[in-house]
């Protein structure tokens, strides 16, 4: 992971484990949208400079997957946070395989919490 103030790139190669197939998003040998979006989601957080006692959750993600990459790729996601608003921060976020190739591009929004306030809310499960 590498990331400064309001940025972050995270890097993963794609395996068995990522694929539409293995996560149940589809049934192609290719990188699973979930597994994209949770690696966008990761740069994001690790672009926040937040205190211990706080975390942030998502709220909203708006995402284009636009190529497909294969078992073996390696895919760097990016964020760049472009706006805070209160405890409201939005990310513009990308992926780009190892020959640069634009893999998907969109926007992420986050809330940030007081981690312990956050988790007292949580329903207990029967």
């Amino acid at each position: 992971m590498a990331g400064d103030a309001g940025h972050a790139t995270v890097t993963h190669t794609v395996g068995p484990e990522h694929t539409a197939r293995a996560v149940g998003s589809g049934d192609l040998e290719v990188l699973g949208t979930p597994v994209l979006l949770a690696w966008l989601e990761e740069a994001t957080c690790a672009a926040l400079d937040l205190e211990d006692s706080q975390t942030s959750v998502g709220t909203r993600v708006e995402v284009q997957h636009l190529a497909a990459s294969g078992v073996g790729a390696t895919i760097t996601a990016a964020a760049s946070l472009t706006q805070r608003d209160g405890r409201m921060v939005i990310f513009e976020v990308s992926a780009r395989d190892g020959n640069e190739v634009l893999v998907a591009s969109g926007q992420v929004r986050r809330i940030v919490v007081e981690r312990e306030r956050f988790l007292s809310r949580v329903p207990p499960v029967d």
